[in-house]
């Protein structure tokens, strides 16, 4: 007898009625783009939008760029001291008109434990004459110490040995003005006679910093040659004290010791603060920083209205269509989706030449006003968001008519 092994049931596989799940992607991709389809259908309409929303991100680009550039000019010297705590009169409003107050509360300071040291520097401005065009400009003087640096610039502190001659001072080559024969000389070891309230002095060396809203430039030189043009002052007023810690120890432990010591006319802040101070100040305080505000809400609102008018004559034309879309059972959130989609590709495509024009704008700035002016990450994400949020509020706007369409309408 034959022994036969038994045969496998072949396993039937039952096909799913269901369709198969789609992603989310695929599902973006398959649909119909009927808001860009819209959009392109009268290109005329869209290069009036795109040119609309371009116009309104360059005028929210020019504004932000130029407060931003305001605020770090005037901060300029404030964040390139070499301190860790500051000391600066109670009265004390910005760096272009600082009040003083007696160098006797750095003693003070230079005999706390953990102190390294506490150095004066004078800050006041003059105007000069610019010794290759003979114009007259407004300038920061400064004075510092030849004992340690005041400044965290390799230039300056490569050259404070210059400054020990009478009358010789460093000269930012970033000044406002036409100084380039000037800065050709000095970076060829030329010494530069120059000219301030008829008194003459000596350009002895070169470094960058920049102009700002307040001066043009910076003289820099030390502290016996700027008392020279202040006779009436004397040594013993200072504009700020730079206060620098021992190695190793903590400049938040030190600052309530050195406020404890201080009396009423004279304040102590880290650094830090005291450039957010400078910058609080022209941001708040002067009407520039309010303008520059009030300057790129305007231009969002008149992108804000641009949008809205070409989405609306959209809607306008296409209202029986909607009507239509709500006959056959489609509901208001698809239509709204359309709009909404058109809003997001006018953003886009709208942001792209305002860019491009911002760019172009900024570099024009610098060259001709020598202000620190230039492209931030954050200033592009906030433009464009900023952007988006004017296309939507636009477009919600602009549905209101979509969401009153009557089927009933079309027929």
């Amino acid at each position: 007898m034959t022994l036969t092994a038994p045969r496998q049931e072949e396993k039937q596989t039952e096909q799913d009625p269901r369709p198969p799940k789609r992603s989310v992607w695929q599902s973006l991709h398959d649909r119909t783009p009927l808001g860009w389809l819209q959009l392109k259908k009268n290109k005329a309409r869209l290069f009036v939008a795109v040119a609309g929303i371009g116009f309104a991100d360059l005028l929210m680009f020019a504004q932000l760029g130029i407060q931003g550039a305001l605020f770090d000019s005037n901060t300029l010297l404030n964040r390139g001291v070499d301190a860790d705590i500051v000391i600066r009169s109670a009265q004390y409003r910005d760096l272009s008109v600082a009040n003083t107050f007696p160098r006797r509360r750095l003693y003070q300071i230079q005999a706390l434990e953990g102190v390294e040291s506490a150095e004066p520097l004078f800050v006041s401005t003059k105007v000069w004459k610019n010794p290759q065009t003979r114009r007259k400009t407004q300038l920061t003087l400064v004075g510092q110490s030849l004992d340690r640096p005041a400044f965290n610039l390799a230039e300056i502190n490569q050259n404070l040995g210059k400054l020990k001659q009478p009358d010789a001072f460093l000269f930012d080559r970033l000044a406002r003005g036409d100084y380039q024969e000037i800065v050709v000389q000095a970076e060829a070891g030329k010494p530069i006679k120059a000219e301030i309230e008829r008194r003459s002095i000596q350009v002895v060396g070169l470094f960058s910093l920049g102009a700002s809203f307040a001066s043009d430039g910076t003289l820099i030189t030390s502290q016996e040659n700027f008392l020279r043009f202040f006779p009436e002052r004397g040594a013993g007023q200072v504009t700020l004290g730079l206060v620098k810690v021992k190695p190793g120890t903590d400049p938040q432990q030190i600052l309530p010791q050195i406020k404890a010591i201080l009396p009423p006319d004279a304040i102590a802040s880290t650094k830090q603060e005291f450039v957010a101070i400078e910058q609080a100040y022209w941001e708040k305080t002067t009407p520039i920083g309010i303008v520059f505000t009030f300057g790129t809400a305007m231009a969002f609102v008149v992108g804000t209205v641009i949008v809205f008018q070409i989405l609306s004559t959209d809607v306008n034309e296409h209202l029986s269509e909607y009507a239509t879309f709500k006959a056959m059972g489609y509901r208001d959130r698809y239509l709204l989706l359309i709009v909404f989609e058109e809003a997001i590709i006018l953003a886009t495509l709208g942001f792209i030449p305002g860019l491009g024009l911002a760019l172009g704008q900024y570099a024009l700035i610098r060259n001709v006003a020598a202000l620190p002016i230039g492209m931030t990450f954050s200033r592009f994400a906030f433009v464009f968001f900023l952007t988006l949020v004017m296309c939507i509020v636009s477009g919600m706007i602009a549905t209101r008519k979509v969401q009153a369409a009557d089927p009933a309408d079309s027929f």
